[in-house]
């Protein structure tokens, strides 16, 4: 999908499009107050922002725990500890097919795993337990999307490090294929999900961590869906092997350079895929 840099002045109608109810959980409130976009344009979004039909594709790596640690912003932020000096990295590639109040636009969370303030900071038990694990969460530190509209929702209402850029989402094979692009139209990022796997049912929460105006920040992204799953365990005893082939591609461009920075070994550690997902995601807690 190539890049929008318009921004519309009218929202559009379009909650027919949230009747599972999965959508029936939330409450919908408006935030204190209309959120400026630019100049001439404010909208009054209702939250947590609505996803239907969302295609997800989700790939996790393992990278050097310290060179993880770096990309943090905070020494109260620690990577999540994984075995043989590693910490993970996850790429959550989506086609947003409905958004309440929002043109469709594809996006990219590039996150890593961690703890916020935690009080025991153990290995791998964290992603096991999840939310339940105390302070565990998602830093985001990079994330192209293709709409400047929601680039703008993401930095001044969460902080997020959104970009906007060209996002190609595409079925190659058996595998969704994900790729983003500089503004000079040079491919910097591509992810290959094989779309057939063991299947498994989410019906989760997590928290996103992110900082604005120097202020932390923790916002509630809630998912139902059925997906494909592929796990390669034997990763967690195992550095630096060579994958049956190539899923993920990091070019040698200016976005590039965190990826590479991080070490991120060649076999992937996880991939979950859905074809249609539902989601929620709300404002930062109180």
């Amino acid at each position: 999908m190539k890049a929008s840099h318009d921004v519309k002045a009218t929202m559009i109608e379009n909650g027919d499009q949230f009747t599972d109810p999965f959508f029936s959980r939330f409450v919908l409130r408006h935030a204190p107050q209309p959120l400026k976009l630019t100049d001439a344009v404010s909208k009054n979004y209702k939250f947590p922002t609505f996803y239907s039909d969302v295609t997800c594709a989700i790939g996790i790596f393992m990278c050097d725990y310290e060179k993880a640690r770096k990309v943090l912003p905070d020494p109260r932020l620690k990577p999540v500890r994984m075995t043989k000096g590693r910490a993970l990295v996850a790429f959550s590639c989506y086609e947003y097919k409905n958004v309440m109040g929002v043109l469709p636009y594809n996006e990219v969370s590039m996150m890593i795993p961690v703890l916020f303030d935690a009080p025991v900071d153990l290995p791998v038990l964290p992603m096991l337990a999840g939310s339940k694990y105390p302070g565990f969460g998602y830093y985001v530190f990079h994330m192209p999307v293709t709409s400047k509209e929601n680039q703008i929702r993401g930095n001044k209402i969460w902080g997020l490090p959104k970009v906007t850029q060209d996002i190609d989402v595409r079925r190659e094979g058996g595998d969704c294929v994900t790729t983003c692009f500089e503004d000079d139209g040079t491919p910097y990022f591509e992810l290959r999900v094989p779309t057939a796997g063991a299947p498994a049912h989410f019906d989760v929460g997590a928290d996103v961590v992110s900082r604005l105006d120097q202020r932390w920040l923790l916002s509630r992204t809630s998912f139902k869906s059925d997906f494909t799953i592929n796990k390669y365990m034997g990763q967690l005893f195992k550095k630096g092997n060579a994958p049956d082939r190539k899923y993920l591609t990091i070019g040698d461009t200016p976005s590039a350079r965190v990826l590479r920075d991080l070490d991120i070994e060649e076999h992937p550690f996880q991939f979950r895929y859905s074809k249609s997902m539902n989601a929620a995601f709300d404002l930062p807690h109180p």
